[in-house]
């Protein structure tokens, strides 16, 4: 729980920086990319990458990929926009089609986020929370006297 905090800042400043410093439009970057995974999961890749690019040790060309697989990034990143539906001002759940037999979906509705930032961290807050007990519960069913998951 406690790294996955860090890693949300970290990825959250960085989103920040990548968006003003390549002017991305709310199209290949929205405010609440953070409520839909397939956002976080390009993101993270993205940011890893560059970390990675910008090592010390890294070789002179590192910067010339990470900026080619930026692009074709930033195609996917478009797609998963628009197929998730997450606007300037307002978000809803990605959605989801149930296949025969399984249930139906709820309804899904835009809800207006006023304050990104003020949502970014309650949706930080609410994850680290989940994980938080997530851990807890395992630690929970350890077998004390040997550690081991009964």
């Amino acid at each position: 729980a406690d790294a996955a905090e860090e890693e949300w800042l970290a990825l959250n400043e960085w989103v920040h920086w990548l968006r003003h410093t390549y002017g991305l439009p709310v199209a290949v970057i929205p405010p609440f990319w953070h409520r839909h995974p397939e956002l976080v999961w390009e993101l993270s890749a993205l940011h890893i990458h560059w970390l990675c690019a910008i090592h010390p040790e890294a070789k002179g060309s590192t910067m010339l990929v990470w900026h080619r697989d930026f692009t074709e990034a930033q195609e996917r990143l478009r797609h998963w926009t628009a197929s998730c539906g997450t606007r300037l001002t307002t978000d809803r759940p990605t959605r989801r089609i149930a296949w025969p037999g399984e249930p139906d979906t709820d309804p899904i509705e835009d809800i207006i986020i006023p304050n990104r930032e003020e949502d970014f961290v309650e949706y930080m807050h609410a994850d680290v929370e989940a994980r938080r007990r997530a851990e807890d519960q395992f630690i929970a069913g350890l077998v004390l006297s040997t550690g081991e998951v009964p």
